[in-house]
C-alpha cells in the first residue's frame, strides 16, 4: 500500500463495530449454567453448543473468496443487527435443536463478519499493522467483558425469557454503522489488486506459517475454552453466584482485552515471535496458580491469565497481514476457519474430559497441554 498513514477514524469505527457485534455473541457462556439446568444437559451437550456457533467457520475460505469479488463492508454492517436477533432469542429457546439452529445463524453471521473485517483494518493502518489489529481486537475483547455483565443484568431484571428485549439496541447498532461506513472506498483502500495465482498455489506458498499458527491455536485450546466458555460453570460448581461467575469472566475478558490492545503494538516494536514466545510460556504458568487460589486473589490471577491468554490474536492477526500476497482476504479467512476449527475441536475434548474426570482435573490438563505451543511461536518468523 503505498498510503502509510495510520487512519484513525476508519479503524475506530470498524473497531467499534466489532465492540457491537461481539457483545451479543458473547452471550452463551454466561447463561450456560442456566441452559444447563433448563435443557438438562450434560457437560458434552453443553460444550457441543458453542460448536455450532462455530460450525459456520468451515466456510471462511468460500467467504473470502466471495468477499473478494463484493463490497465485503456490506458484511461488517449488516452483521450485527442478525446476531442480536439470535443471541438474544437464546432466552425464550424451548429445546436444545432451537438454540443450536440459533447459534448457527449467529455463527454464519459472524463468519460474514469477522472474515473481512482484519483486512479492512490492515489496509487502513499504514505499516503500523500490529497497532491497527491492537485496536480492533480491543473491540472484540471489551465486548466480551460487557457481554456478560449485559447479560446476566437482562436476565436478573428480565428472567432468562426476557432477553428478545436486547433485540432492538442491536437493530440501531446496524443502523449506525451503515451511517459511518456505508461511503468507506473499499475497493482502493483496502481490497488491493486482484492476485490471479490459484488459491491452492497461494495456500500452498504459505502452508508453513499458517503450520505454526494452528499449532499455537491447537495446543492454546483446551486453556481457553476451559477459561471463556466453563469458567461460569466452574465457579457456580465451586459454590459462587452467577453473579460473581459473571463477574470473574468480565475480568479474564477486561485483560484479555488490554492483552490484544498491548501486545499488537508491542509486537510493532519486539517482533511477532518474541512477542508470541512471552505469550505461550506465561499463560499456562499462571493458569496453574490460579487453581490453587479463591476469593479476590482468583480474581487476580483471571486478570493476569486473560492478559497473556487472549494477546495471542492481535499478534496473530499481524502475522497473516503481513504476508507476501495480493489475497489478504482468502488468506485471513484460511487463518479464521483453523482458529475456529481448532476451538471447537478443543471445546469438545474439554467437554468430553469434564463428563468423564470433572472440571478441576480438564482445567489442570488445559494448562499442561498449552506449554507445547511454545515451541510453535519459536518457529514464527522474526519479520
Amino acid at each position: 500500500m503505498a498510503d502509510k498513514d495510520f487512519r484513525r477514524g476508519q479503524i475506530i469505527s470498524i473497531s467499534f463495530a466489532h465492540l457491537l457485534h461481539d457483545i451479543y455473541s458473547s452471550f452463551l457462556a454466561p447463561v450456560l449454567p442456566l441452559l444447563i439446568d433448563k435443557l438438562s444437559l450434560s457437560y458434552s451437550l453443553a460444550g457441543s453448543l458453542s460448536i455450532f456457533q462455530r460450525l459456520p467457520a468451515l466456510f471462511n475460505p468460500l467467504v473470502g473468496i466471495l468477499a473478494e469479488k463484493v463490497k465485503s463492508h456490506y458484511f461488517v454492517i449488516i452483521a450485527p443487527a442478525v446476531t442480536t436477533v439470535a443471541m438474544s432469542l437464546l432466552g425464550i429457546a424451548p429445546g436444545y435443536i432451537f438454540v443450536a439452529v440459533l447459534l448457527l445463524v449467529a455463527g454464519t453471521s459472524s463468519t460474514f463478519f469477522h472474515v473481512p473485517a482484519p483486512v479492512m483494518i490492515r489496509g487502513f493502518s499504514g505499516n503500523r499493522v500490529g497497532k491497527g489489529m491492537s485496536w480492533f481486537m480491543l473491540g472484540g475483547e471489551l465486548a466480551r467483558t460487557v457481554g456478560p455483565l449485559v447479560i446476566v443484568g437482562a436476565v436478573n431484571l428480565l428472567g432468562l425469557n426476557g432477553t428478545y428485549k436486547l433485540i432492538p439496541f442491536g437493530l440501531l447498532a446496524s443502523l449506525v454503522l451503515y451511517l459511518k461506513l456505508r461511503d468507506i472506498p473499499v475497493e482502493k483502500r483496502y481490497e488491493g489488486k486482484k492476485g490471479q495465482a490459484s488459491y491452492g498455489k497461494i495456500l500452498k506458498k504459505h502452508a508453513g506459517i499458517f503450520g505454526n499458527l494452528a499449532g499455537i491455536a491447537f495446543f492454546r485450546g483446551a486453556m481457553k475454552a476451559s477459561l471463556t466458555l466453563y469458567l461460569p460453570v466452574y465457579l457456580t460448581r465451586h459454590g459462587e453466584t452467577l453473579w460473581m461467575a459473571g463477574i470473574s469472566l468480565s475480568v479474564l475478558q477486561l485483560s484479555g482485552a488490554l492483552g490484544t490492545y498491548y501486545s499488537g503494538t508491542i509486537s510493532d516494536k519486539i517482533g511477532r515471535r518474541k512477542t508470541l514466545l512471552i505469550i505461550t510460556v506465561m499463560a499456562p504458568m499462571l493458569m496453574l496458580v490460579f487453581l490453587q487460589t479463591s476469593g479476590i486473589l482468583a480474581l487476580v490471577m483471571l486478570g493476569l491469565i486473560g492478559f497473556f491468554l487472549i494477546s495471542s490474536t492481535s499478534v496473530m492477526l499481524a502475522v497473516v497481514q503481513e504476508l507476501d500476497s495480493e489475497n489478504l482476504l482468502f488468506l485471513n479467512s484460511i487463518y479464521m476457519t483453523i482458529s475456529f476449527v481448532v476451538g471447537s475441536l478443543m471445546l469438545l475434548v474439554v467437554g468430553f474430559m469434564a463428563d468423564k474426570t470433572g472440571l478441576d482435573p480438564t482445567y489442570v490438563f488445559s494448562a499442561v497441554f498449552a506449554l507445547p505451543a511454545i515451541w510453535f511461536a519459536w518457529r514464527i518468523p522474526g519479520k
